[in-house]
Parts: C-alpha cells; structure tokens; sequence
C-alpha cells in the first residue's frame, strides 16, 4: 500500500488490494480500479522502489553553427548539469544530424526519485543552457525548410 505504481498508461498510488481487485489513487484524484487478473497479465512499474531517476534529454541547434561551437557544447552541458546538486553527469553527444537541427543528447541521473526536484533540476538546466548558449552565440533550432525559386529561363 502505498506505492506508486503505473499500469499501463495509468498511474496512481496503491489504495487498497483485495481478493479480486486493487484500486489506485490517480495524480488527478479519481480512483482507478483493476482486477487482478488484469495486473497480471500486464507489466507494473513501481516509482517508489526507485533510487535515483535517469534522465535522457535531446536539443537541436542551427546547421550554421561553427564546429568548434558544437564542439564546445557538450562540456556546456556537463557544466549545467554539474552545477546542480542531487545530479550525476553520465554523457552529452552530438548525435545525430535532424531534419531541422543538429542533435545532442545527453544522459544524467538525479540521486532522487522524487518527480518535483527532478523538474526542478531539468529547468534550472534548461535555463542554464539557454543562457550559455546565448552568451556564446549558439541558436536553438526550430523546424524550418528552406525553398529556393528558380526562374526558368524566357523563350
């Protein structure tokens, strides 16, 4: 009892477990009943057996960025991340080139599995990478296409 749990693409904490079916508790306050049966033929996620949460987050920056900027950017990343306590850095990489960006991904842990400070901690690096990245000049990319017109040639 008690537990946080998701089934499915419900999520809720544990209220009661019967002989026949187990109620959850909804973030948004309705009860949600299931039949056992019903949680066994799934799988269950328990957040409360949780330690710590890892995070996986992408960005895209513009295709006109210098690549020594790119190159510079994962060790902005590492800095944003670092400076927040309750973290552990795992990895950023330029990953992969978008239809709109150019990606990078990066992969850390917060030492917490608590879901507000795990916000707390992705905005305060978010806000931390926009003003870096503005400081150095470096774009956040948007989707965007480019067309070019050709006038064809008067006969």
């Amino acid at each position: 009892l008690g537990d946080f749990i998701a089934v499915g693409d419900f999520l809720g904490s544990v209220e009661h477990i019967g002989l026949k079916t187990t109620r959850l508790r909804s973030l948004s306050g309705e009860q949600l009943v299931f039949s056992n049966a019903d949680l066994l033929q799934g799988r269950i996620r328990n957040y409360k057996r949780m330690y710590e949460r890892r995070i996986q987050f992408s960005l895209g920056v513009e295709y006109g960025t210098p690549p020594d900027k790119l190159a510079a950017m994962p060790g902005m990343i590492r800095e944003a991340i670092t400076a927040q306590e309750r973290t552990r850095f795992d990895r950023a990489h330029f990953k992969s080139f978008g239809d709109s960006s150019l990606v990078f991904e990066s992969v850390y842990y917060v030492l917490s599995p608590d879901y507000n400070l795990y916000m707390d901690i992705q905005q305060a690096i978010n806000l931390a990478l926009v003003r870096r990245f503005g400081a150095e000049g470096i774009e956040f990319a948007f989707p965007t296409q480019t067309l070019y017109v050709h006038k064809a040639p008067e006969q």
